[in-house]
C-alpha cells in the first residue's frame, strides 16, 4: 500500500515560544524568592528570645499577662514583637 503524505498542519512556533518563555519566567521566580529571606534577622531573633521564655516556663502574653501554653503561641508573640519594632515579617495571613 502507498504511504500517506505526512500532514500539513505544522505547529506554530510561537505556541512554542510562549511556553518555553513561561517555563523560565517561573524559573526565574522560583529562585529569587527561594534566594531571599521571608523574615530578617530582628524578626528570627525575636522569635528565638521569645522560645527561650516558653521553654524555661516564663512567656507570658496579655494584660494580665497569662502564661504562654503552646508553641505556636509563643512564635506569634516574638513575630508580634518583632512587627512592632519595624522588622521585616510577612503580614498576617487573612481569612
Amino acid at each position: 500500500m502507498p504511504r500517506k503524505a505526512a500532514s500539513t498542519k505544522k505547529p506554530t512556533a510561537s505556541k512554542k515560544s510562549t511556553a518555553s518563555t513561561s517555563k523560565k519566567a517561573t524559573a526565574s521566580k522560583k529562585s529569587t524568592v527561594s534566594a531571599s529571606k521571608k523574615y530578617g534577622k530582628t524578626s528570627q531573633s525575636e522569635v528565638k528570645k521569645e522560645m527561650h521564655k516558653f521553654k524555661a516556663g516564663t512567656a507570658h502574653s496579655g494584660p494580665k499577662l497569662k502564661k504562654v501554653k503552646s508553641r505556636a503561641q509563643a512564635i506569634a508573640i516574638g513575630l508580634s514583637k518583632a512587627r512592632k519594632k519595624g522588622a521585616k515579617v510577612p503580614s498576617k495571613p487573612t481569612r
